[in-house]
């Protein structure tokens, strides 16, 4: 098996411990590589995300790691995580047991997939998402306008300081703490979360990957597109931003893992 090591460079042990991580997996016949600022942070040459050519990525890190290498991709490769976080929702392995799970890992692998979300707006592409896209107002204290439409049809309208288009993967993430449902990933649609809406009876609500979904924002207030956390772009005041499945879902090793054993064990330690 061919691996690239990514770890979360602000971190010490987390450095230690994927190097430590690497020289185990070639002793074991493993080919190892470097990603190009892991490989900084330890005074290495190292291969940056988007020329690598591995089996399997393992990152060695909290979500924000995980989600920062799916950014960085510009052709999905399988990849597993190594939970060095907070809580760590997208990591499957723990530290003391990611050494013999990757050690046995074969050629031809299981792989599960998980549904991202695209977003644009005139044509042009805004970014995609494996957990959420967030739209806020740089002004706080602000509300912003929306108008959700489902299949051309104006399905509701409210106000609120924000946003959340999320993923089944997210659902467990800012849409959880914002009082979204969790849901099973499994499941293909798009959950959308008002963040703090002026009236109760708006809702979140999970809308299918089939229908048409666009989001409005009529607001005299400037807004703000979060994607993952990871990058932000200016939408101004007014803007039609057009949501769909991606065309290429991210890709995770199974690590035979039950997602709802999993969400309950990770959320006792919250």
């Amino acid at each position: 098996m061919d691996f690239l090591l990514v770890s979360r460079i602000d971190d010490a042990r987390a450095l230690a411990y994927t190097s430590s991580l690497g020289g185990s997996l070639i002793e074991s016949g493993h080919t190892v590589s470097l990603e190009s600022a892991t490989a900084g942070a330890m005074n290495l040459e190292g291969v940056p995300i988007p020329e690598a050519r591995p089996d399997a990525i393992v990152i060695v890190g909290g979500d924000g790691t995980i989600l920062l290498s799916v950014q960085k991709m510009e052709r999905q490769i399988p990849i597993i995580g190594v939970n060095w976080g907070e809580v760590g929702f997208l990591a499957d392995l723990e530290p003391d047991k990611a050494l013999k799970f990757l050690k046995s890992l074969k050629p031809g692998f299981s792989i599960e997939k998980r549904m991202r979300i695209s977003l644009s707006s005139g044509g042009e592409l805004l970014g995609q998402a494996l957990n959420e896209a967030l739209i806020v107002t740089t002004r706080p204290a602000k509300m912003l306008r929306f108008v959700i439409v489902v299949d051309g049809v104006p399905a509701e309208r409210f106000r609120s300081d924000g946003l959340l288009l999320s993923t089944p993967t997210g659902s467990t993430a800012y849409a959880m703490s914002a009082g979204g449902p969790i849901v099973d990933p499994r499941i293909e649609g798009v959950l959308l979360v008002p963040l703090a809406p002026y009236m109760l009876s708006s809702r979140p609500h999970l809308i299918h990957s089939d229908r048409s979904l666009e989001v409005r924002l009529e607001s005299r207030k400037p807004a703000t597109l979060v994607i993952d956390g990871q990058a932000s772009s200016d939408i101004g005041c007014e803007a039609s931003i057009l949501v769909k499945k991606s065309d290429e879902p991210v890709l995770f090793v199974d690590a035979r893992r039950n997602f709802f054993e999993k969400v309950n064990d990770k959320l006792r330690r919250l």
